[in-house]
């Protein structure tokens, strides 16, 4: 404890000996002329970071070198600090093609945890992966400190298991996430006291350009890298749809079939789970959602499909804790979750014209933000959840208590003999319809009312559903 007070003295004389005159500049143009908040960034490279290099070295295997990748990270980041104590803010084009380093190595990062899921360090490798994104602070506004503490907390949930298995059995794992974690805490302190709404850039000197590039920008030989994480997506305008019924009927004969359907289902195995397909795997950046996006929102219908710039998101199809995460899915028609606990939750996420069935008893079912998806499960205890989703189809093959529709259009519940008193609550929602079984194996198909009139009563208002015309 002495050892790291002193090391805090040091760090305050050395900064409090540099005195700066121009916002974030120093006076003289000396090789101590570096602005304040890059020597601050000097000092926890120094102290933290190298913690965390050297006890990563100790450990040895694949956390070292995700380690060497992480330092790359922070270099880059160095190079952009650098850059913009020296520079005005440039435009957003040409902010977001500055930010391709750090995005580049982010994915360089995360990739590594993908290629290594076998690895017995694999809490390591998935910490790490998960709170690196938190690089991506210097494009976020207004709200950069709560971004990385929000990566922190994702690093939190791995890191908890190294310690669960490591408490009492090797120190040297404990300093590990020690270190580790103190990157992202102290960093919070540093973006605090520098850059609390946003990346901080001089108030003098030239405006930034890409030609402008920082010392230790990557070198000249370098691949170009892939363009930074998507803008959050842009309304598409319908002109550009091709949502066409008969397509979307197509799809979803085979969940009519009823029990039939599970017939030509085939099974995922573990090596299945993560897509594999490198061309989605290395197009860049955190895609984490962040207050601010890398990237101006390009429109949506663009003439020119090679210029889309936002990288796709992974597919997942993985169980993290109680949770399996079904995710980005795309063109998938037969996913299967079959080895259920009744503590576990699915979280379906973004998932496009694609069939999921999940087997067994489990706690609840949430879909939210996908479209075209056919969702079939045997029993739920809790509630099954749709949310913000177009077009998709539920079947329950045993019992469900509650189904929740909200903000969807498109929605058709199939039920089961056995769950014919299942409660459906919903709301902001349209074209929902409820499909009971009959003696003969079909279905009778009934709307969800979506419109009602009010009248006030001389006490309180009386609402009643009212019959749609024609």
């Amino acid at each position: 404890a002495m050892e790291r007070l002193v090391e805090r003295l040091e760090k305050a004389v050395e900064r409090l000996e540099t005195v700066c005159q121009g916002p974030g500049m120093c006076a003289d143009g000396s090789s101590k002329g570096v602005a304040q908040y890059v020597q601050a960034f000097d000092a926890l490279l120094a102290g933290p970071v190298a913690e965390y290099i050297k006890i990563s070295k100790e450990v040895g295997g694949d956390v070292q070198k995700h380690a060497e990748m992480v330092h790359a990270g922070l270099m880059s980041e160095r190079a952009l600090l650098v850059m913009a104590s020296q520079h005005q803010q440039p435009t957003e084009n040409v902010f977001s093609s500055l930010l391709k380093p750090i995005s580049e190595q982010i994915q360089v990062v995360q990739n590594f945890r993908e290629k290594n899921r076998g690895s017995k360090l694999f809490n390591h490798l998935s910490a790490v992966s998960e709170s690196i994104p938190a690089l991506g602070w210097v494009a976020m506004t207004p709200k950069p400190g709560p971004y990385v503490k929000e990566m922190t907390d994702a690093a939190m949930f791995y890191t908890n298991r190294i310690l669960k298995e490591y408490k009492d059995v090797d120190k040297k794992q404990v300093d590990w996430v020690k270190a580790y974690l103190s990157i992202w805490t102290e960093l919070q302190a540093y973006i605090k006291e520098y850059h609390t709404t946003g990346l901080t850039w001089s108030k003098t000197g030239p405006v930034a350009t890409e030609g402008a590039k920082s010392p230790s920008a990557s070198p000249a030989g370098a691949a170009p890298p892939p363009p930074g994480p998507p803008p959050p997506p842009a309304p598409a305008p319908t002109s550009c749809s091709t949502d066409d019924s008969a397509s979307r009927s197509a799809l979803f004969a085979q969940i009519n079939r009823g029990e039939g359907i599970t017939s030509g289902l085939r099974h995922v195995s573990d090596d299945m789970k993560t897509h594999k397909n490198p061309a989605l795997k290395n197009q860049g950046g955190p895609v984490r959602s962040g207050p601010k996006p890398f990237t101006a929102p390009k429109p949506a219908c663009n003439a020119n499909p090679s210029q889309k710039t936002s990288p796709k998101a992974p597919p997942l199809l993985e169980l993290e804790g109680k949770k399996w995460r079904v995710e980005n899915q795309e063109n998938a028609t037969n996913l299967v979750i079959s080895d259920t606990e009744l503590k576990q939750v699915a979280y379906v996420f973004k998932c496009t014209n694609s069939t999921l069935q999940i087997k067994g008893k489990i706690n609840s079912i949430t879909l939210d933000n996908c479209k075209k998806l056919g969702l079939v499960f045997d029993d739920v205890v809790g509630i099954v959840e749709i949310i913000n989703s177009k077009d998709v189809k539920v079947q329950v093959m045993g019992k469900v208590p509650t189904i929740s529709i909200n903000k969807t259009d498109g929605c058709h519940v199939y039920l089961s003999k056995n769950s014919l008193d299942c409660e459906i609550v919903s709301a902001k929602s349209s074209e929902m319809n409820v499909l009971i079984p009959t003696e003969g194996g079909d279905f009778t198909e009934f709307p969800v009312p979506e419109q009602f009139k009010t009248v006030w009563n001389g006490q309180k208002l009386v609402t009643t559903v009212t019959e749609i015309a024609g």
